[in-house]
């Protein structure tokens, strides 16, 4: 294919790996445990986060950058999909045979246009799945609509892939191509967050997590023994973001929940609450008491952490026939703005 006059086929992803050489690392291509135990599979990390500056992005930069002018720079270039291209041929050069396949993060389409690039031609038999963040699926938008659209509005959370368009060069290679989108919850993107971390000793920025956190949905079918390389596209993460990451990974799963409690103002009230209302595995992580609006009652902001999602029902009830006024914020609500 050919994009504003710059070819873009395997051929060009193979020049833009010779001029990459001795410039980016060759970074690791891992087995991963906890995800192929989880999927009855092999799945294999494409660990860019190790990458010289942490993140694949390089690769189509100085690709694109060591071929032009003093003038002429753009972000959407044949040039820079090909030296994305690279992260996969790199990874099935590591593997040593045709993966059955490779689950890709998705922004503007860079990574996604260059690896369908080289496997159509190199490797045809390998399934690709592009995966994008559900706040900011702009490719799938563009797909919809024939043409790349401009989102209205993004969930910025995952920022490496949060894009409002699809780039005008990559969209035509990604719509001939027939690949697979799936788009992830920004919270099952921090529950993954947290699993690389945790259990895998693993520090991945959002857009990192982004491809593995596809693994396990029930929109993602993967076969049994298939070998699987997905692409960990970058470790910039920011540790004063381990808040949010926690608090939105908490409530995907379904295990932290708000509510507006109407607290009596009579002595012992909070006390009753937590005895009445709390179970044992049950934690107050948020108490925040708002100016009372009559001699009667007072308003509170009460954050409860469950040990499991299944405690949720029997809280619930507990609220119902409790004394005071309670009303749970959905998740919904624009009042969970400013939770988040």
């Amino acid at each position: 294919m050919t994009t504003r006059g710059v070819p873009i086929d395997a051929d060009a992803v193979d020049d833009a790996a010779g001029r990459l050489a001795g410039v980016v690392s060759t970074t690791p291509l891992e087995r991963n445990t906890r995800l192929s135990d989880a999927m009855s599979a092999e799945v294999w990390l494409k660990r860019e986060d190790l990458q010289t500056v942490r993140s694949y992005k390089v690769r189509g930069a100085f690709n694109l950058i060591a071929q032009l002018d003093d003038i002429a720079r753009a972000f959407d270039d044949a040039r820079t999909i090909a030296g994305q291209g690279t992260v996969i041929r790199e990874a099935v050069e590591q593997l040593g045979t045709s993966p059955d396949v490779v689950v890709l993060p998705v922004g503007g389409g860079g990574l996604l246009a260059g690896s369908l690039t080289w496997l159509a031609q190199r490797h045809p038999q390998t399934r690709v799945i592009g995966v994008e963040p559900e706040g900011a699926a702009g490719v799938a938008a563009a797909l919809a609509a024939g043409e790349p659209v401009t989102l209205s509005e993004i969930d910025t959370f995952v920022d490496g892939a949060a894009v409002r368009r699809a780039g005008a060069v990559t969209f035509p290679i990604i719509a001939a191509s027939g690949v697979e989108l799936v788009a992830v919850p920004e919270g099952r993107v921090c529950s993954e967050i947290l699993a690389l971390y945790q259990t895998d000793g693993i520090i991945a920025e959002p857009a990192g997590a982004l491809a593995s956190a596809a693994l396990g949905m029930s929109t993602v079918k993967i076969p049994d023994s298939a070998s699987v390389v997905c692409v960990l596209s970058g470790g910039n993460n920011d540790v004063s973001r381990y808040a949010e990451v926690v608090e939105r990974a908490l409530i995907y799963e379904e295990r932290k929940h708000y509510f507006l409690v109407e607290f009596p103002q009579e002595p012992g009230a909070l006390r009753r609450f937590l005895d009445e209302v709390l179970g044992p595995n049950e934690d107050i992580t948020l108490f925040e008491y708002v100016k009372r609006s009559n001699r009667e009652t007072g308003p509170a902001l009460v954050g409860i952490e469950l040990a499991s999602p299944d405690d949720l029902p029997s809280l619930l009830k507990r609220m119902e026939t409790a004394p005071p006024r309670i009303e749970r914020i959905d998740a919904s609500s624009p009042l969970f703005r400013f939770l988040l």
